[in-house]
């Protein structure tokens, strides 16, 4: 299920209650006495009131895991006292099972290339594990944000990082999303093998196809969606953490450097690596734009897949009704009796944003600036909500549509024996302009295709009634005159 709906969230209340006060490089600041944050967060709260959406789920869990690995590593390398890193890692494990709701609570637009949202990582964690070690939130004596929890760190490395272990975690269940829908594709390419409709090409009437053979190239395209999907994790697996500021590591150990990513990997089980040159993992955001591309790409199949089932399923009375849709709400407030294919319109929505979205993407990664880019916090924005978006549509296109819709045998076979187009499974036996004039008598008289040729005298009617079966006109290919 999609998690972008629960990002909305009223500003945060002024606490008129007790205060405690804090300290940082522009002087004091009153903050909330039980709160977990600091002063870094209670000014991006005051600083950015942008969007009204807090950073995505996916990417604060990110930051925790993050800051869980960090932990460790600096244990393992006697950089972290055990006492205070034990702390630290319980508040990690506090925030990533929900104990700690102030995680992510800054706007998901802001300044800085993410740092309010890595330092509201690192005093919520501070201050919590503070607690655990006897002290109060705020006093910072025994766990402080920036000389533990943020040790050998800086938002430059921990919150791109944070981003690839999101979007690898929505791409994951996206793929699973995809294959549902693809299989629930497949079922019907099953169930509707053997009836037989018009096909069209620019809306106009074509030749005969099977309502089973329209739905096996949505289930391919399906396919070939969650291959890319599959693939495109590939992209995002070399990160940049250690590499602290610009890319070069300085303040971190090199043991600490060597390290840090293999804890990373052990805590969320992803197959990650250090990028061989952390400069340029620092500088650039190419790979993301990459997987926004193949994002677009499921959103262009979702637009055209829906688009379709509309099409199919028009009228009903009135127009192709070759289908019927699930009915799941009532369509209008003045025209008694109405459904829409609201499913179909919602996922149509959902793909159209999430191709806006690859845009917001790609202008995002293009912005960078010598060693970094500090629009990271825009590009998460637009990537992890497409990555939502569209695991949330399959899940309802699948659902609510595909796996409820029926076919109407009686509608295709009524349009397939209406339609001249069908001649066009005569023209191995009768020739082109043969054909063509057996179209042209059929538009302007209103008689059948069998009608025109038996009366022309062209075939028999036992070698009409072959050429012109289910079985003839949909087997793939023909043999010699006309033969399957």
């Amino acid at each position: 299920m999609s998690t972008v709906d629960a990002r909305y969230q009223p500003p945060m209340p002024v606490c008129a209650g007790e205060v405690r006060l804090e300290r940082d490089l522009l002087g004091e600041k009153a903050v909330p006495i039980d709160a977990t944050y600091g002063i870094h967060t209670d000014r991006a709260l005051a600083n950015f009131p942008l969007s009204g959406r807090m950073v995505h789920p996916e990417l604060t869990r990110a930051l925790v895991l993050v800051k869980r690995a960090c932990a460790r590593a600096n244990m393992e390398t006697g950089d972290l006292p055990l006492h205070v890193g034990e702390a630290i890692l319980s508040a990690c494990d506090e925030a990533l099972s929900g104990l700690l709701p102030e995680i992510g609570i800054t706007d998901a637009l802001q300044g800085g290339a993410g740092t309010s949202a890595n330092m509201n990582a690192n005093e919520v964690l501070a201050n919590r594990a503070e607690e655990i070690l006897g002290g109060r939130r705020g006093d910072y004596a025994r766990v402080h944000p920036l000389h533990h929890v943020n040790l050998h760190q800086s938002t430059n490395d921990v919150f791109p990082t944070a981003i690839k272990v999101a979007a690898i975690t929505l791409l994951r269940r996206l793929e699973k999303s995809l294959a549902a829908l693809q299989t629930a594709f497949q079922d019907k390419e099953r169930e509707f093998a053997s009836v037989v409709k018009m096909g069209r090409t620019q809306l106009q009437d074509a030749c005969p196809i099977t309502l089973g053979a329209e739905f096996s190239a949505y289930g391919e395209a399906l396919s070939r969606d969650r291959w890319r999907v599959f693939k495109c994790e590939e992209r995002l697996r070399v990160v940049n953490l250690g590499g602290t500021a610009v890319g070069t590591g300085i303040t971190a150990p090199r043991d600490y450097i060597f390290c840090v990513v293999d804890k990373l990997r052990e805590d969320t089980g992803l197959g990650l690596s250090r990028a061989e040159n952390l400069v340029d993992a620092t500088q650039n955001a190419d790979c993301f734009v990459e997987v926004s591309g193949i994002l677009k790409a499921v959103a262009v199949n979702l637009m055209k897949i829906s688009s379709d089932l509309r099409l199919l399923a028009s009228g009903p009375r009135a127009g192709l009704g070759e289908i019927h849709l699930p009915e799941v709400q009532a369509g209008s407030s003045i025209m008694p009796g109405k459904v829409n294919p609201v499913i179909c319109e919602a996922v149509g929505q959902a793909a159209l944003r999430v191709m806006a979205l690859d845009g917001l993407t790609a202008s995002a990664a293009m912005s960078g600036q010598l060693e970094l880019n500090a629009f990271l916090p825009l590009l998460a924005d637009a990537l992890l909500e497409g990555l939502s978006l569209l695991d949330a549509a399959c899940a309802m296109f699948r659902t609510k549509c595909v796996e409820g819709l029926a076919a109407d045998p009686a509608a295709c076979e009524e349009h397939v024996h209406r339609s001249w187009a069908t001649v066009v499974a005569l023209v191995p036996a009768i020739g082109y302009e043969a054909a063509v004039e057996v179209a042209r008598e059929v538009r302007e008289t209103g008689k059948t295709v069998p009608q025109a040729v038996l009366e022309r005298g062209l075939l028999s009617a036992p070698e009409l009634r072959r050429l012109l079966s289910a079985e003839t006109m949909t087997v793939l290919g023909q043999g010699r005159e006309g033969k399957p």
